[in-house]
């Protein structure tokens, strides 16, 4: 675990290479289904695996080209990142495609399945053996190749993410690990990622709200927002109902999380977790957890902004749009908390130490 630990945390230096991998490979793919190759996992297959991606359904000969293209392209600039190749114009020409690359992959191709498979995945095989909800057939009922290049294409996205921030950070002179500069101000003050942090949680505690009251109202059976027969329907099914309970307690236990990263208990452990009382919270134990949800709650909202939204059925995908405020409102909060608890940068020996900055400005433990 200390060697994984250890490698993660050089990804300055890999990240540029493995983006560039990353690119190869899915170029090497799109050039095979562009000759006419079998597998273009965006090709129309029967509704019940049908994924909710913007490629959905989409033209071999027109798309698959264009993979290939840019696997090529992302293979040279990925090197060229990895290297420290470019400047002026040229800097900036990768730093547009690198970032280009990483929110069409990751925020704009995938689908809700990304969050589902955050939030479900410890339940992945009850419902794949189980019949709840509904009928499947084994776990490749749930995780097929439509769905799984979608994860697939997720992970690049982060790949070129990582390779574009360290190459933008390293253009700018800046430490490429913790983003700092040298000047005084390279850096918002604890105050002030306090004060935007609070706002941004006020507004992810606020959006997964319809969300929330319509599938509890569902499950206590009022058809808020949907038609009778439709609600009948979930009755019927087995689980269908209960699963859309669970995700709205664990959606009302998120936003209980979510306001830790402003809280004196997210910075200290309270009294209540008495093993550890008085302690400093390790901030990767927010910031990590709290950066994948708000990233896979982005495609989740963009794909049901692509729906259309009915008047007697609205609930069904109108409350999930605001899953994109949500996760652009956490991911905010998550950044303003990461910045107000980040210490020394172990690399380039900037900032403050934080354990007695966090235990002076937040006091005893909490109640």
């Amino acid at each position: 675990m200390g060697i994984l630990v250890r490698w993660v945390g050089r990804w300055p230096e890999w990240s540029g290479y493995a983006a560039a991998a990353w690119s190869l490979g899915y170029g090497l793919l799109g050039f095979f289904w562009s000759m006419g190759g079998d597998g273009f996992p965006f090709e129309p297959i029967d509704m019940a695996h049908v994924s909710g991606s913007v490629l959905e359904g989409s033209r071999t000969e027109i798309v698959a080209p264009i993979m290939a293209v840019c696997g090529a392209l992302g293979t040279l600039a990925g090197l060229a990142m990895a290297r420290g190749a470019g400047n002026g114009r040229g800097a900036k020409a990768l730093v547009l495609f690198g970032w280009s690359m990483a929110v069409v992959l990751a925020l704009v191709v995938p689908d809700y399945f990304l969050l589902a498979l955050v939030a479900f995945a410890p339940l992945l095989l009850v419902f794949a053996f189980t019949g709840v909800p509904g009928p499947q057939d084994g776990l490749g009922d749930i995780v097929y190749w439509h769905r799984t290049n979608l994860v697939i294409m997720f992970v690049g996205g982060l790949l070129w993410a990582a390779a574009t921030l360290s190459y933008q950070r390293k253009a700018r002179k800046c430490c490429p690990h913790c983003g700092r500069g040298g000047g005084p101000g390279a850096r918002p003050s604890r105050a002030a990622s306090r004060r935007w942090g609070e706002w941004a949680v006020v507004v992810a505690c606020l959006a997964p709200l319809p969300y929330e009251v319509t599938r509890i109202a569902w499950y206590l059976g009022y058809p808020l927002g949907i038609t009778d027969d439709f609600l009948r329907m979930m009755r019927d099914t087995p689980g269908m109902l209960e699963v859309g309970l669970g995700a709205a307690v664990a959606s009302a236990l998120g936003g209980v999380l979510t306001h830790g990263l402003v809280r004196r208990w997210g910075e200290i452990y309270p009294r209540w977790i008495w093993w550890k009382a008085g302690r400093p919270v390790p901030p990767a134990l927010a910031v990590v957890p709290a950066s994948v949800v708000s990233v896979v709650l982005v495609p989740a909202g963009m794909m049901n902004l692509r729906m259309e939204v009915s008047r007697d059925m609205w609930a069904l995908n109108a409350p999930g749009i605001l899953y994109l405020v949500w996760g652009v409102a956490l991911g905010a909060a998550t950044i303003a908390y990461h910045l107000r608890r980040r210490g020394t940068c172990r690399r380039c020996g900037r900032g403050t130490t934080i354990v007695r900055e966090a235990v002076r400005v937040a006091g005893p433990p909490a109640a």
